[in-house]
């Protein structure tokens, strides 16, 4: 997802405006920029790659000026290189935009017909362009924006600054989030909180569909029918400090390591450790009466709710359906008539996610979901949000986020089983307190570091990578097979070990990796079946286990990671966390942007 930043300032704002980029690093990009108003002219400054690039030439060729915009793109139209880089401007406007302008290949022919010019391949300079006619046709900068997001076919997020006009910035939303900051005599313009932290606590987060005119002495707000709205100023509890990477290289290695903490965080927001209960926030349906749950997400979060799927049959007797939101619009899927949807996303931001949600809505689901995001747009529009403690998640490829998933999901389904009568008190008892020794068992799980990243060494030599289990555990292969394809860019597959001979297994030779995920629960005779088919073609095998599985099995493997042993329950929790560490160390082995992996941006906000 690409990072929008502007400022009215009372100072120099190019030092503001690379400040609020650095934070929006984590998002994923690959070329950044900034324009700001030099005298009554735009100047831009552009740089293909790293921000650090964008700093050096900033550097070199100052930009003074305090009002200005900023850019952190990943790119969706156009390669990335400098000429696509935002921002873009004309001599009397210039635009930095996040999301697709869907009709910009006809507002392109319309403004090349009339003898504008492009420099750029992307979809963006369409706005330019033809807010820049707009205003040489006699319209104010204000009506001319106006009458060009009538025009505007898509998802975007705008900021967007005049040649002259240093007292006028305007921003427009629609599908992709962007929020007001609120400072003394200052303003600032944001796609997410997290960037405008350091200048102001105080957030205006606008709605689908809104406009709004900053000034330095404040902000209005309009909604898609242009009708001025009041949109509330909250006080946002993000650290006004840029969030660092500890005594870690990478900030997904500080973020595994945070796991025992922020699990024990989220935990603490529904245990009740005095009579081992958990406790749900107010609801607006009866859990009791639920005939279906419906959890729709995407990625890492889908791979979330498969472990859920598990967890409310076997324990609540709850029927699921979960979908790749991508896909599930397209579906046309029944729902039951007061059914409950619950959607999964760590930005809650997520393009796909929210379309299915407002989808849910329309055809009359209570919706709930998770996030990790309190003030995101999909926590404002769910009926009911169970809140993730899991912090800000810089790394790219998500870690601390999804255990914190797993956590609340598996808190919502012990709540559901014991509203529905399907477990009694005492199990309840049982169930919280295999979750409550979570934390501590991470911690255990990390104390393996070390070893794994020996392990690492011959993974990433591996052209071919594939991860197996069973049960409430196949999901934790797929998500171990998704870290390492993100970002060491070795390709591998998850399957469920069962499956293997069902075609899989056609590619195991001696130079194929299997990781085998075994705990010794109810399945891990079938599993230990499976690897054992594995291991007589010649697969090279680690085998993660507790110590039960190993002394039965670990004689065979070429590796075993001893886990600790726990309630089946929390099985994916504790397991998630060595093949994050496995693909970490892969992927450092292998010289790769580990934070900041090609392709991929931390929040997909356009479909």
């Amino acid at each position: 997802m690409c990072g929008i930043i502007g400022a009215i300032a009372k100072r120099e704002v190019g030092p503001i405006l690379l400040e609020g980029l650095r934070r929006l690093e984590y998002r994923g990009y690959d070329s950044a920029g900034i324009a700001t108003l030099v005298n009554d002219r735009i100047e831009r400054r552009r740089a293909e790659g790293k921000l650090g690039n964008l700093g050096t030439l900033l550097a070199e060729k100052p930009l003074v000026g305090t009002t200005g915009i900023g850019h952190t793109r990943w790119a969706t139209h156009g390669v990335p290189n400098e000429r696509n880089a935002h921002p873009h401007a004309s001599n009397r406007v210039a635009v930095v935009h996040n999301g697709i302008i869907e009709n910009f290949r006809e507002l392109r022919e319309e403004l090349i017909a009339e003898g504008r010019r492009f420099e750029s391949d992307t979809d963006t300079e369409a706005v330019v362009h033809l807010i820049t006619r707009l205003i040489e046709g006699g319209a104010t900068p204000v009506e001319a924006t106006r009458r060009a997001l009538k025009r505007i076919e898509g998802a975007f997020g705008l900021a967007i600054v005049f040649a002259g006009e240093h007292d006028l910035m305007v921003g427009a939303r629609r599908g992709s989030p962007l929020c007001i900051g609120w400072g003394e005599g200052e303003m600032f313009l944001g796609s997410d909180a997290l960037a405008l932290a350091p200048f102001s606590d105080r957030v205006t987060y606008l709605e689908d569909g809104d406009w709004a005119i900053l000034t330095h002495d404040g902000a209005t707000v309009f909604d898609d029918a242009d009708r001025r709205v009041n949109r509330p100023v909250r006080i946002t509890a993000l650290s006004s400090a840029l969030i660092g990477k500890g005594n870690h290289r990478h900030f997904m290695a500080k973020e595994i390591h945070e796991q025992p903490s922020v699990i024990g965080e989220t935990l603490n927001g529904f245990f009740n450790p005095a009579d081992h209960t958990i406790a749900l926030p107010a609801l607006p349906f009866d859990l009791a009466k639920l005939t279906r749950l419906t959890m729709v997400a995407c990625g890492t979060s889908f791979y979330a709710a498969m472990v859920a799927k598990c967890w409310f049959e076997q324990i609540a007797r709850l029927p699921v359906e979960i979908d790749i939101a991508s896909e599930f619009r397209y579906r046309e899927a029944p729902l039951p008539k007061g059914g409950l949807a619950l959607f999964i996303s760590q930005s809650g931001e997520t393009a796909d996610t929210l379309a299915a949600l407002r989808l849910c809505r329309e055809q009359g689901q209570h919706i709930a979901s998770i996030v990790n995001v309190p003030e995101s747009t999909m926590a404002r529009e769910s009926g009911v949000v169970f809140q993730m403690h899991a912090g800000p998640e810089m790394g790219v490829a998500s870690t601390k986020a999804f255990t914190c998933q797993l956590v609340t999901l598996a808190c919502i389904a012990i709540a559901t089983a014991r509203a529905r009568g399907a477990i009694t008190r005492a199990e309840e008892a049982e169930l919280s307190h295999a979750l409550s020794e979570v934390p501590a068992r991470a911690a255990e799980v990390l104390n393996h570091d070390e070893a794994i990243e020996q392990l690492s060494r011959e993974i990433a030599e591996a052209r071919d990578v594939l991860y197996i289990g069973r049960g409430i555990n196949y999901p934790i292969a797929l998500e171990g097979a998704l870290k390492l394809k993100e970002i060491s860019y070795i390709h591998a597959e998850g399957f469920a070990a069962g499956e293997l001979k069902h075609g899989p297994i056609a590619l195991i030779d001696e130079d194929v990796p299997v990781i085998v995920i075994a705990p010794s629960d109810a399945l891990f005779e079938k599993t230990a079946s499976n690897m054992q088919e594995v291991v007589a073609r010649g697969a090279r095998v680690v085998f993660l286990s507790d110590d039960k599985g190993i002394r039965a099995l670990g004689d065979m493997v070429r590796a075993s990671i001893a886990l600790p042993a726990v309630h089946p329950l929390v099985t994916p929790i504790l397991y998630a966390i060595p093949v994050q560490l496995l693909a970490y160390h892969a992927a450092v082995r292998k010289g790769t942007d580990v934070d900041q992996p090609r392709n991929l941006a931390k929040s997909v906000t356009v479909e």
